[in-house]
């Protein structure tokens, strides 16, 4: 735990302290790093505490981060949304992962607590993950129309505290005229902590339905998130042709939610399922097919999204979503928010769609 601060903390004071758009290289290096590691930390396992451990790390990290990255398509909406320019963007990502490993560490924790307590938790967890994958495969993805829709909390921060329209450097809070006020950067930075909550409704059951040893969910949760940033500046053009990335997760989600279906029969004390006895009829899926089972769904999925789009490019097709980089422009001062999808004033603020108002970005001299 103490390493994986560290590396967050490294992050604060190496990358986000001043505020860049993080070139393609910079981006590419340093996931392949956090990526090493967390396949380093995976091999220690194997090798200190056995096959079955490791693959059970192995199954839960490759889940997480694709998980993860499907998260990753939220996040590139909500930039567009609150049109954060390009060089502020790695803040917001930062802020949100921290956020996200210490809400996800609760839960981990909750949830541990729950199973070891309660043998009905598996039937729970199985059953949020059967629903989440019927929901995604309904999905069939994301629509050309997507966009972020401001939850009850965001709205409730715009009523109760007043909100500059104008971005202040990398503030998240600024004086004007004697008066305190937050910047877009806040309200964004808000909009990826209630939505890694969203998240992590199925992220945390899918990975108990690979392991229980809480010290290997915790690491695979941490390992996932952590090079989220940079891994969002490498492939945020890139995710809108992952066309059927959905498809592929509701298979992941739907096959470890009958795994844990299975499991708690195994170990059922329902009173009114069998009379309480455990039902063995159904063997428990093992790790190593487990494992299989998620990366062959991946791969197929990468390689048919990939095929596909090859045939559209061949056809003279737009890309699926049209989404392509929803960042600021290159110059990273004029935002470029979804008004730009539907004829509106280019730049203007996808939170503010009435008046159209532009996300601007001050240096903070008007401050006070």
């Amino acid at each position: 735990m103490a390493a994986i601060v560290g590396m967050i903390v490294f992050d604060f004071v190496g990358h986000v302290r001043t505020p860049h758009a993080p070139s393609l290289k910079e981006s590419a290096t340093w996931s392949a790093i956090y990526v090493g590691i967390a396949i380093l930390f995976g091999l220690g396992v194997l090798v200190f505490a056995g096959g079955t451990y490791g693959g059970e790390y192995f199954a839960g990290y490759v889940t997480e981060k694709a998980l993860s990255v499907d998260n990753l398509f939220v996040f590139v909406l909500i930039m567009a949304s609150f049109g954060v320019p390009r060089e502020l963007q790695q803040k917001v990502l930062l802020f949100g992962i921290a956020f996200a490993l210490a809400l996800r560490t609760v839960f981990i924790f909750v949830g541990a607590a729950a199973i070891e307590n309660y043998s009905w938790v598996f039937y729970l967890f199985g059953a949020i993950l059967i629903y989440t994958a019927v929901v995604q495969a309904r999905s069939g993805g994301h629509d050309d129309d997507e966009e972020y829709k401001e939850n009850g909390v965001l709205k409730l921060v715009r009523k109760v505290i007043p909100t500059t329209d104008e971005y202040h450097s990398d503030r998240l809070t600024t004086k004007i005229d004697g008066k305190r006020f937050i910047t877009p950067l806040m309200i964004a930075l808000i909009a990826i902590g209630t939505a890694d909550i969203i998240f992590a409704v199925d992220s945390i059951p899918a990975i108990f339905g690979l392991t229980q040893e809480t010290f290997l969910v915790f690491t695979a949760n941490a390992f996932s998130l952590l090079g989220l940033r940079q891994l969002f500046f490498l492939i945020d053009g890139l995710l809108d042709r992952l066309v059927y990335l959905a498809y592929g997760l509701a298979v992941i989600l739907g096959f470890i939610g009958i795994k844990l279906v299975i499991h708690a029969l195994h170990t059922n004390e329902v009173p009114f399922i069998n009379g309480g006895e455990h039902i063995t009829l159904i063997p428990e899926i093992p790790t190593w097919l487990s494992l299989l089972v998620i990366l062959f769904t991946l791969v197929v999925t990468t390689v048919l999204s990939l095929r596909k789009n090859k045939k559209d490019a061949a056809a003279g097709h737009a890309s699926p979503t049209g989404l392509e980089d929803k960042g600021a422009g290159r110059d990273g001062l004029q935002a470029e928010g979804p008004g730009n999808r539907d004829g509106s004033p280019a730049g203007a603020r996808g939170d503010a769609p009435a008046t159209g108002r532009t996300a601007g970005v001050t240096d903070g001299r008007s401050d006070s």
